[in-house]
């Protein structure tokens, strides 16, 4: 299969904010209170790991099939460590992202522990939410729009 590009457009709304679009769909994000936001949706980090939760999901549900597993319920809980403190700039020797990722999925199977385990494995190898966050080299570039009259 070829190599498909995915994209997103993320758009400042009103202070943090912010709308982001993909292929028609709509997603919000801004900050709590405590950091500088109005508390209107997920911030960026929670979106994240949801985005890992959600991947993490949908890979399970993709593969059960294959790995004879019958899912009855599937949820997948995702916790992360950040401090503040780097992205805020107080302090320099703070990594800026997550210091750990951790989750937790429950799958609620008649399925021998066996199949759900072997399930698991596959779902490990080949969530690309999860490999991404082992590690993807992120390149940016501005372009700045001067709308100052001369």
């Amino acid at each position: 299969m070829a190599i498909q590009e995915f994209k997103a457009t993320v758009s400042l709304k009103e202070g943090l904010f912010v709308e982001a679009n993909a292929r028609g769909f709509t997603v919000q994000m801004d900050e709590p209170e405590q950091l500088g936001g109005t508390n209107k949706a997920m911030n960026p980090v929670e979106l994240l790991l949801s985005a890992l939760g959600g991947c993490l999901t949908i890979t399970i549900a993709a593969f059960s099939k294959a790995a004879h597993v019958e899912i009855e319920d599937c949820k997948v809980h995702v916790t992360g460590d950040l401090d503040p403190d780097g992205f805020l700039g107080l302090n320099k020797d703070v990594r800026k992202g997550f210091m750990q990722i951790r989750y937790q999925v429950e799958i609620v199977s008649n399925s021998p522990e066996e199949k759900i385990k072997k399930l698991m494995k596959m779902v490990e190898e080949r969530c690309p939410v999860s490999d991404t966050l082992k590690g993807v080299e992120v390149i940016g570039d501005v372009n700045i729009v001067n709308n100052k009259s001369s």
